[in-house]
């Protein structure tokens, strides 16, 4: 279904989605207070910031944007992060979240992150799934860098423990897989893509909830993306297919929610400054 612009600046993180002050009394040692990135996954929020211009099924677990306290702290090879915060934008501050990385080389990094909540949060928005905002998330990302090559595997588990106050008959959760790659085939021209695979637990008759397209339901995704860039001016074409499998009808895709796959075709263009 379609959501304005307006409808969705007003419903999610409001006209200016992140804001936060920075202290750094160390080169070492910082700490973020406000409207933050979260640590979670390995796609950030907006298109501009991302190899491909959608996030993808994994993403689509995580938090955004949250409201909170954040510590950064780094010794040679390894830099670590613990964060205080509101989740999903709840406004109910009971998420605690850690990110730890190690650097191989400089070409090489490996990165463990963890978040959860530590309470329960009864509520939900659109920027607040009740569910997703009553989970615990992990991922274990693996990311190389080096000449025309980014590629970067990583994979992801999500759990919503029982919880008859809520909803959640029976522990729920998801099990997904990912890959991410960009090759630089000119100082002008990058190919993008990006592999997936995701699967809830569950199914639809024994108390699970609904995280995806249906208690039980899985997925997977292919996205290619061409981009174009010459100094701040850029300009790229996206195509993608998605495909649901042990799905519930009217949880996916087309006008009545039926239709277990999804095409789609993109172009973005813009100004980075």
């Amino acid at each position: 279904p379609f959501l304005s612009t307006g409808a969705t600046t007003a419903d999610y993180y409001g006209a200016l989605p992140q804001a936060y002050l920075k202290i750094a009394p160390t080169k070492n040692f910082s700490v973020l207070i406000g409207k933050l990135p979260t640590l979670i996954g390995a796609e950030y929020t907006f298109t501009f910031e991302n190899m491909n211009i959608e996030r993808g099924l994994l993403w689509n677990q995580e938090n955004a944007v949250n409201r909170g306290v954040q510590v950064n702290y780094s010794a040679g090879p390894l830099s670590a992060s613990l964060a205080w915060s509101d989740g999903f934008y709840s406004n109910r501050f009971n998420w605690l979240s850690g990110d730890l990385s190690y650097t191989i080389n400089p070409a090489n990094t490996v990165s463990f992150v963890g978040m959860g909540n530590a309470g329960q949060t009864g509520y939900s928005s659109l920027a607040t799934p009740v569910y997703q905002n009553n989970s615990s998330i992990y991922n274990l990302i693996y990311t190389y860098s080096s000449g025309p090559w980014m590629i970067q595997p990583y994979l992801q588990y999500t759990h919503v423990s029982a919880n008859p106050a809520i909803g959640v008959g029976r522990g729920t959760g998801t099990r997904g897989a990912a890959i991410l790659a960009s090759y630089s085939l000119t100082p002008h021209v990058t190919l993008a893509a990006r592999a997936e695979y995701i699967a809830s637990t569950g199914n639809a008759t024994d108390g699970a909830v609904n995280l995806m397209y249906g208690a039980g339901s899985k997925a997977w995704s292919i996205t290619v993306t061409p981009t174009y860039q010459d100094h701040d001016f850029f300009a790229r074409a996206e195509i993608s297919y998605v495909q649901a499998s042990s799905y519930t009808q009217g949880d996916v895709f087309g006008p009545q929610g039926t239709n277990p796959t999804q095409a789609r075709a993109l172009i973005e263009t813009g100004f980075l400054f």
